[in-house]
C-alpha cells in the first residue's frame, strides 16, 4: 500500500473532501497529474474534468471540477476549486447550459486569441460531458 497523505477539495460552497488519500489524478491544464505522497511541490492550474479520489483506506471517488487551482505539497495536496461535485450528483442540465454558454462565447468572439480560449474551453466542457454521461 501507497504512503497517505492529507487531501482537501474545496469549492466557494463548501469542503467536500478532507482526508487522509492513497492518490489524486486532477485534470491540470497541461494534462492529468497523479499526486501521492511526497509529491514535489507544485503549484497548478485545473481545468474542467473529473477528479479522481483513491482513499487511503479503499475506495475511488469521482468529482466534477469546473477550473481552480491546486496546491500541492510533500505532505498533502488542496484543490481549491471554482465549482465541484460529486460526479453521481452532476447537474446535466446545468452543464448543458455551460455547454451552450460556451458555443456563445465562441460565436461572439470578437478576436482571434478570444476565439481560441473560448474554443478550448468548449472542447474542455464536452470532453467532460463525453467522461460522465454514458453514451
Amino acid at each position: 500500500m501507497a504512503d497517505a497523505f492529507k487531501f482537501d477539495l474545496v469549492s466557494p460552497e463548501r469542503l467536500l473532501v478532507s482526508q487522509e488519500v492513497e492518490s489524486v489524478v486532477i485534470p491540470g491544464t497541461e494534462g492529468e497529474l497523479t499526486v501521492m505522497a511526497n509529491h514535489a511541490p507544485t503549484m497548478t492550474s485545473v481545468k474542467p474534468g473529473v477528479l479522481t479520489v483513491k482513499a487511503a483506506g479503499g475506495g475511488t471517488e469521482r468529482y466534477v471540477v469546473f477550473g481552480g487551482f491546486a496546491d500541492i505539497l510533500p505532505e498533502g495536496c488542496t484543490v481549491l476549486a471554482e465549482s465541484a461535485v460529486h460526479v453521481d450528483d452532476i447537474n446535466r442540465e446545468d452543464l448543458a447550459r455551460r455547454i451552450q454558454d460556451a458555443r456563445e462565447d465562441v460565436a461572439d468572439a470578437e478576436d482571434h486569441e478570444t476565439r481560441l480560449r473560448a474554443e478550448d474551453f468548449l472542447h474542455q466542457l464536452t470532453t467532460l460531458e463525453g467522461a460522465i454521461i454514458p453514451a
